[in-house]
């Protein structure tokens, strides 16, 4: 049998939605612990991700019993620095108080990654942005968010901070918004236990090579976290991963293999009117046959092909892994 990867979701992958045109919903809300259950329900599933604040009347208490209940662990806590209160920005935010509002969210979900035992705090500051040219003063808000940013992780050099890039949504223009931005403003806080959380998807909806961004993260000893989904590159769609870009994403995770990089296999995916669970299934039974797949290749005629830059040889090599592990017994399983 082959040993895999530990696998991990975002816990929002097993809620309900809105949008603006079903602004009833996709579906009835769920509590934390009811997300919890259904991440449970998969079985290939170790880690979540957990939003916090987490749902009304929940507490840090009943988020162990229920992942120790469903034989879950968490990875990561992801403050809501991106919700009403936050419409203007979190580090950037104009009004003091919604800032320091912001860092208390912060500041408590760094105590629950203490309490929980997770690995690290997750930053997605999707409202630090703009909308309109001349909306902002751009050195103002640059200063905000790195100075935020080095107050936060300066308060707990014991954890672990990752910040997720990505261009845009919510805001038209997002100030952490690829690899070598996100890795200035790290190296501007001066501090050594701030990272990056890459999203696959992200990558390829700001038109980075998503292999090319996560090597460059790596050379910088960043690359500390990673989330995996699919979109048509138009949007931040956040599809079954491997269902659009599989080619991409197999050379997304050979990058890592070739720098040694281990961590958990993580999902961010939004499964608006797919069954959530079977949504998560499907996507980590390609994540295997993908894995199985890094096992087949041939690394050396691959450095050799790209040695001469011959596409089409690299590309032999690569669908020969690929199609072999997609029909292999154990995809059956």
């Amino acid at each position: 049998m082959t040993t895999y990867p530990k696998f991990g979701a975002g816990l929002w992958h097993f809620a309900t939605y809105v949008d603006r045109y079903a602004v009833d919903g996709y579906g009835d809300p769920r509590t934390t612990l009811d997300m919890i259950e259904l991440a449970g329900k998969v079985g290939d599933l170790s880690y979540v991700d957990l939003p916090y604040p987490f749902t009304p009347g929940v507490g840090v208490d009943e988020i162990k019993q229920a992942l120790a209940a469903h034989g879950l662990e968490a990875v990561g806590i992801t403050p809501e620095i991106y919700l009403r209160d936050h419409v203007k920005g979190a580090f950037t935010n104009p009004d003091a108080g919604a800032r320091s509002r912001a860092m208390d969210i912060m500041h408590a979900s760094a105590e629950v990654v203490r309490e929980l035992g997770a690995t690290y705090v997750k930053l997605w500051p999707g409202q630090d942005g703009f909308d309109y040219p001349f909306q902002v003063n751009h050195r103002q808000q640059w200063k905000r968010s790195v100075d935020g940013l080095r107050e936060l992780a300066g308060a707990h050099p014991d954890l672990k901070f990752v910040i997720e890039y990505k261009p845009r949504e919510p805001r038209v223009k997002m100030l952490w918004d690829s690899a070598a931005t996100t890795l200035l403003g790290i190296q501007e806080t001066g501090l050594d236990n701030i990272g990056v959380l890459m999203d696959f998807g992200h990558s390829l909806f700001g038109g980075e090579s998503p292999a090319a961004a996560a090597q460059l993260l790596i050379d910088h000893g960043k690359l500390w976290a990673m989330d995996v989904n699919d979109n048509l590159r138009g949007w931040d769609d956040d599809l079954v991963v491997g269902t659009v870009h599989m080619t991409e994403i197999f050379e997304f995770f050979y990058t890592l293999k070739i720098n040694g990089w281990e961590g958990v296999w993580q999902l961010d995916q939004f499964p608006f009117r797919e069954d959530s669970v079977d949504a998560a299934r499907t996507a980590i039974r390609f994540l295997k046959a993908l894995y199985r797949a890094l096992e087949s290749l041939d690394m050396a005629a691959l450095a050799e092909a790209q040695e001469r830059h011959d596409a089409m040889a690299a590309q032999r090599l690569i669908q020969d892994a690929l199609l072999s592990s997609m029909t292999s017994a154990e995809l059956k399983r």
